[in-house]
């Protein structure tokens, strides 16, 4: 066994008086040349356990407790020392973090990082390192390995940046792999070209692997067995075979049912409260709801409340203190219509446009050209003074929860702030009450109007953005990637959320995604984006069954399969 984890046990002091349990006594084993994912939501302890692995708890506050074991080739890493482990990282186990940006230093070259790994653990020379550098860029499917040697991290995509932190990773060609979330934040493409590049590094290099994930459907492309965690505990493991096709713990059976499937539209997903809870006091209608399907499409007698006609934007910049200025065309001619109450799904890979083209419809970005006409006005050619009464009308909910709430205003100021702007309301009193019964709409206690946005969680945060873009009572409400940074069972309550609201009021939504098992699921109408331009528009039922653009089928063709290394 390349690996075994034995009642490992970790705890976090919080204050002086208590401590958090975040590992609970876990135990599992990783085979030589085999590969085992750890899967579970944020707070479960999965990086953690990781983290453990290679001793990189903090020494402040981490306590592991004295009867756990990790046996790496039967040696217990616990009672390694300092000087043993870093000898051992990197060169005998490596990890591959989720964010690269975070962990590749800004200040140094691509190159200059590889070269270092080669040196400390290899002892090679600079011409020796530099030259194995290029050598791994190239392994890992970088183009043009000798030039992007001298390119700094934020020269490159977010792909990129991955490829080179897995080049870091198998450098000295380690043992043992541990990747954690390596694909959370990227497009569907570039996360199957990362996920088989995984596969065929270990298959070719004999490597073991621990694969962390919250994404069940990434599991079944890359992992023999699967270890399935929640609240520190293990909840279920197994074969990924034998887990998929009959999950055993009612945790599993929830993650698995959270995702939105592909082959029908159920009115209401599933949330793990379902699988978890005893049936109670609306159990049954929610099983009818999961069971009806919701009905997708356009009509042509449908109500067009919003429509944009050839809009574009371009951005300038310099790329030296003399050069001449050079136009980027984020946004080509794009057009549209939305209809009353529908969904329109925007869907494309990073520097699409999709995210610009959210932006231009509520001018936070001033468009270079086109059209944006609400109920007749072309909102692009609007006086500031004379726009602001249209603000309320079409809301924005950002991707990032923690970066959209100011972190100093409680949610009760959060909420009644847009309220006091747009002076709705007739007075604070009912402007209270209003903001009361919205986090009533979107899952909150009333008690929520005097906290902080820090004291709740992320899925908790993006419930409460949407709260304040219904103070507004919106007709057009942009959803930009607003799902994606969540766990499957916090995205499929929002996705309910969502579907409920609009059920509700009416709203038309634009949502911006690359998850295109979600557009499909929310979409009426699904508008595919390429480098800035619009290649295809369609019913969203038409589009997955008969994509016409080349560029749509390459985006269809990436979502979850079984990926093989051969």
């Amino acid at each position: 066994m390349m690996l075994s984890v034995k009642n490992l046990a970790v705890s976090f002091r919080v204050d002086e008086h208590s401590r958090l349990q975040a590992v609970k006594g876990i135990s599992f084993d990783v085979p030589e040349n085999g590969t085992v994912a750890l899967v579970g939501e944020s707070g479960s302890g999965k990086s953690v356990t990781a983290l453990s692995i290679l001793g990189l708890l903090p020494k402040e506050n981490a306590t592991v407790d004295p009867a756990s074991r990790i046996l790496f080739e039967d040696k217990n890493l616990l009672e390694a020392s300092g000087k043993d482990l870093r000898a051992l990282r990197g060169a005998q186990i490596s990890m591959v973090f989720q964010e690269p940006m975070t962990s590749l230093n800004p200040l140094f070259t691509v190159g200059f990082q590889l070269g270092e790994v080669l040196r400390q653990h290899l002892g090679l020379d600079r011409a020796q390192a530099r030259a194995r550098a290029a050598g791994l860029l190239d392994e890992v499917g970088i183009a043009e390995p000798e030039s992007r040697l001298h390119a700094y991290p934020f020269e490159l995509s977010g792909g990129q940046q991955q490829r080179v932190m897995i080049a870091m990773a198998i450098a000295c060609e380690p043992k043992l792999l541990i990747a954690d979330e390596p694909t959370t934040a990227l497009d569907v493409t570039v996360q199957k070209q990362i996920l088989r590049l995984i596969a065929e590094l270990k298959t070719r290099r004999r490597m073991s692997m621990l694969f962390i994930t919250h994404d069940l459907g990434l599991v079944s492309e890359i992992a023999d067995h699967v270890v399935v965690m929640r609240d520190g505990e293990i909840r279920e493991q197994g074969s990924v075979d034998k887990v998929f096709s009959s999950p055993q713990d009612s945790y599993t059976k929830a993650l698995l049912a959270c995702r939105p499937p592909l082959d029908k539209r159920p009115r209401r997903l599933p949330v793990v409260e379902d699988f978890l809870v005893s049936p109670g006091f609306g159990a049954e209608s929610r099983e009818v709801a999961s069971r009806e399907e919701r009905s997708r499409g356009t009509r042509e007698d449908d109500e067009i409340v919003l429509e944009a006609r050839q809009i574009s934007k371009s951005f300038y910049f310099r790329s030296g203190l003399f050069e001449k200025k050079k136009e980027l065309k984020a946004v080509r001619a794009a057009s549209f219509k939305l209809a009353k109450g529908r969904t329109l799904g925007v869907v494309g890979e990073s520097g699409s446009g999709k995210t610009t083209l959210g932006l231009l419809l509520v001018r936070l970005h001033q468009a270079s050209g086109g059209e944006v006409l609400f109920e007749g006005k072309d909102l692009l050619a609007l006086a500031p003074k004379d726009a602001l009464r249209y603000k309320p009308r079409i809301q924005i909910v950002f991707q990032n929860p923690y970066a959209s709430l100011n972190p100093r205003f409680t949610v009760g100021e959060i909420l009644l702030e847009p309220m006091r702007i747009h002076s709705l309301r007739a007075n604070e009193d009912e402007r209270r009450q209003a903001a009361r019964e919205l986090l009533g709409k979107v899952g909150l206690a009333s008690s929520a109007l005097q906290k902080y946005p820090h004291e709740f969680s992320g899925g908790q945060r993006q419930r409460i953005a949407i709260a304040r873009c219904l103070t507004m009572r919106p007709d057009v409400l942009i959803c930009d990637e607003s799902v994606s940074a969540l766990d499957v069972s916090i995205q499929a309550q929002l996705l309910n959320l969502l579907q409920d609201l609009q059920d509700e009021y009416r709203m038309s939504y634009v949502f911006i995604s690359h998850d295109l098992a979600v557009v499909r699921y929310m979409a009426d109408e699904v508008m595919v984006m390429k480098d800035g331009e619009v290649v295809e528009t369609a019913d969203a039922d038409e589009i997955y069954a008969n994509p016409k653009h080349p560029y749509t089928r390459l985006l269809l063709s990436s979502m979850p399969g079984r990926i093989s290394a051969a």
